[in-house]
């Protein structure tokens, strides 16, 4: 029985938006006019979509073409899997794509990119192209980030090659193709503390108080002061956002899965 659910959905893409999600319309209009191989498009009350195409490559393909925006909203693209928990939570992690520049060709396999990308975040898979080794200017690798995680623009690794007796450090540079908001209000992805949902508007009640005097006064016949009337509630200006973090440059980062990797070859 679960097999054969498998089956239906094993060419399918499940994606979220970080922000306004579109008509649903105008998505589906869009990925059929966009996305080769597309057959159906579905969604969840609580925002994912379901993509299903033609065949697996066509799928792959999609995903690594990636990021997509649609209507100016970034859309997040996974493959399905069996078990995939369909509940949103705060986006605190995100699979985001990186270009590795400047790496040995002795890196470009499965281990050795898995070892570098892993000084940035979760490895999760390359992209067709990389795989094949036809492209050698950068590797492409998808990789998860979460909210904390650094984002280097440069790894130092060494190699385990020795010149003069010596470990060779080499630097390589990483781009990221896009990075999303972050918000330190709630501590997730996907917006800033500008646009934060759960952000509270302080609220402080100023009094007032109010004298009434008669028109026609006379020595003694003032009416006394009256006691603070209530005061409606004003908005506070002295909420500050935090500047938006894209990316952080930090000093070089030695992985753990690396430096393992690098004993092992020696």
């Amino acid at each position: 029985m679960v097999e054969m659910g498998s089956k239906r959905w094993h060419a399918t893409a499940v994606g979220y938006f970080l922000g306004k999600k579109p008509y649903f319309p105008h998505l589906e209009a869009f990925a059929k006019s966009n996305w080769k191989g597309l057959q159906r498009v579905s969604a969840t009350a609580n925002g994912f979509y379901f993509f299903q195409f033609q065949t697996l490559a066509y799928m792959e393909e999609i995903i690594e073409e990636g990021p997509w925006l649609i209507q100016g909203q970034p859309i997040v693209l996974q493959a399905w899997e069996p078990g995939m928990s369909l509940r949103r939570h705060k986006h605190i992690q995100i699979p985001v794509w990186i270009r590795i520049r400047h790496l040995p060709m002795e890196y470009w396999t499965v281990d050795g990119l898995s070892a570098v990308a892993s000084g940035i975040g979760t490895p999760l898979y390359t992209d067709k192209i990389t795989q094949a080794c036809s492209r050698l200017d950068f590797a492409r690798v998808c990789v998860m980030i979460k909210f904390h995680s650094k984002l280097p623009k440069h790894l130092v690794i060494i190699s385990p090659f020795l010149r003069e007796g010596k470990e060779v450090p080499i630097k390589v540079d990483i781009d990221y193709e896009w990075l999303p908001q972050r918000c330190m209000q709630c501590v997730s992805l996907g917006h800033n503390d500008l646009n934060c949902p759960e952000k509270r508007v302080r609220k402080a009640s100023v009094p007032v108080s109010v004298f009434v005097q008669k028109s026609k006064a006379t020595p003694g016949d003032v009416d006394p002061p009256r006691g603070p009337e209530p005061a409606s509630e004003l908005p506070t200006d002295n909420e500050s956002s935090r500047a938006q973090m894209h990316s952080t440059d930090g000093s070089p980062l030695y992985s753990l899965e690396f430096q393992a990797l690098l004993k092992e070859r020696k």
